[in-house]
């Protein structure tokens, strides 16, 4: 072996192979079946805003703030997340955080008042901010780089058809229960419909995160060194690494962080489409809940295909380009319906905004790894959905103080509608800047995300 030969030796770690295919879809679609019990005890909620406010006698500012409990812990305890997962047993990590997000779901229907249903549902965040950072992580070592897009568009799926499976055993609960009263069940006695539903939907969860504990994880693979990106693999070195190319992060989280602005702001738009065009919940749910399970699934898995093909014929910039397309399509098209004369004609809108909010879903992280070196990945991810939870926890606080403080709760839909156009504009004005810089990075990283 000649001295250079035996220098790059000693520089690359020897390539540690990828499990089979089947290992590897088998675990991907075991957590995404996960991610969709996580997503049904997430968005359940905003389909039950109008019997918890009358309940408690909340205001809409109250629940912007009830909606948030979740994002504003989920990405706090993601950082920690992240740096465990870089270190331990990612398998057990989230058969925990099922576990944890299942209880919390049930104690929220248990709540006695606001401060316990805040509570309860700042447990659902905990619990499920182990997801995401290690089924990441995991597929980051299953699959090479040119094979990402459509394992993680695929898991992304899990959005569209967990709020689809909510929107529609939650309307079909609330219909059955509400015919009936009250429902019983054993250790919780009487229920009001809106319990009820909360309850039935966590229980599942606790028995499924036994699962996880007898799923094999697959090895870690060697971090390639890169020493003119990054210096080492500590939480230190991820921010280090970040503020190095802050001007590129801020460009792409803000574009990220819109969409889950828009998306969490929507949790409003049960009791909208009842104030305004007089839709009962049960209707809303089951219109929404078919409409997200057709285009939904379908959408993701495309712009996943297609970010493997753009990747494979030598775009390098293609997530990119992708998540470029899906934030025009899914700001004015999160405005327009509120606007419309029928409910009908704004749903059929909100269909268009559910595929640009599906595309920048997908694509995001797909786009975040190939600019992310592989010793940081874990705690990357982590600081990544840190930091779109917590813009993203803006959307239903926004859509609350508008509504109580300056429109008025019988004219909520302008609160909804104005919250695309407030936070979308200053990632619209950087997309030319962080393209170049995101395709500059690409130059500069190489091979080393592999």
């Amino acid at each position: 072996m000649s001295g250079k030969a035996a220098a790059d030796a000693i520089a690359s770690p020897p390539r540690t192979p990828y499990p089979s295919a089947a290992a590897g879809w088998f675990l991907v679609i075991m957590l995404t079946v996960a991610y969709i019990f996580s997503f049904v005890d997430r968005y359940i909620l905003g389909l039950l805003i109008e019997p918890i406010k009358a309940e408690f006698g909340l205001t809409d500012r109250s629940i912007g703030w009830l909606l948030s409990a979740f994002t504003l812990v989920y990405g706090f305890v993601g950082i920690f997340m992240g740096w465990l997962i870089d270190r331990g047993k990612r398998i057990w990590i989230v058969s925990i955080g099922v576990a944890l997000w299942s209880v919390a779901t049930i104690a929220t229907g248990t709540a006695k008042n606001f401060v316990q249903l805040f509570a309860a549902r700042m447990g659902v965040g905990i619990g499920e901010a182990t997801l995401s950072p290690a089924t990441f992580s995991m597929i980051g070592d299953s699959f090479p780089t040119e094979k990402r897009g459509k394992p993680i568009a695929f898991y992304s799926s899990a959005l569209p058809i967990g709020a689809g499976l909510a929107s529609l055993l939650s309307g079909a609960i609330i219909a059955w229960t509400a015919s009936g009263g009250t429902q019983s069940l054993p250790f919780f006695g009487d229920l009001s419909p809106w319990r009820f539903t909360l309850i039935l939907v966590g229980l599942p969860g606790l028995f499924f995160a036994l699962f996880f504990l007898l799923m094999k994880e697959p090895a870690r693979r060697p971090a390639v060194a890169a020493p003119d990106v990054i210096g080492g693999s500590g939480f230190t070195d991820a921010l280090k690494y970040i503020w190095r190319n802050r001007l590129l992060y801020l460009g792409f989280l803000l574009l990220i962080g819109t969409m889950t602005t828009i998306a969490y702001s929507q949790g409003f738009l049960a009791p909208t489409f009842e104030r305004t065009w007089g839709w009962s919940p049960q209707k809303y749910a089951f219109v929404n809940g078919v409409a997200l399970l057709i285009i939904g699934p379908i959408n993701m898995l495309l712009m996943g295909t297609i970010s493997d093909w753009w990747t494979k014929k030598g775009v390098k910039d293609a997530s990119l380009r992708l998540m470029y397309i899906g934030f025009l399509i899914m700001v004015p098209t999160a405005s327009i319906p509120l606007f419309m004369p029928t409910a009908e004609l704004a749903f059929a809108i909100l269909c268009i905004n559910t595929v640009g909010i599906g595309i920048v879903s997908a694509i995001g992280v797909t786009a975040l790894l190939v600019i992310t070196p592989a010793q940081i990945r874990g705690q990357i991810v982590a600081i990544y959905y840190l930091s779109i939870s917590w813009f993203g926890s803006l959307g239903p606080i926004a859509v609350g103080e508008l509504s109580s403080g300056v429109f008025g709760e019988e004219n909520i839909r302008y609160a909804v509608a104005a919250v695309p156009f407030i936070f979308g504009i200053i990632p619209f004005l950087m997309m030319p800047l962080t393209r170049r810089l995101y395709r500059e990075q690409l130059v500069r990283l190489k091979d080393s995300t592999e």
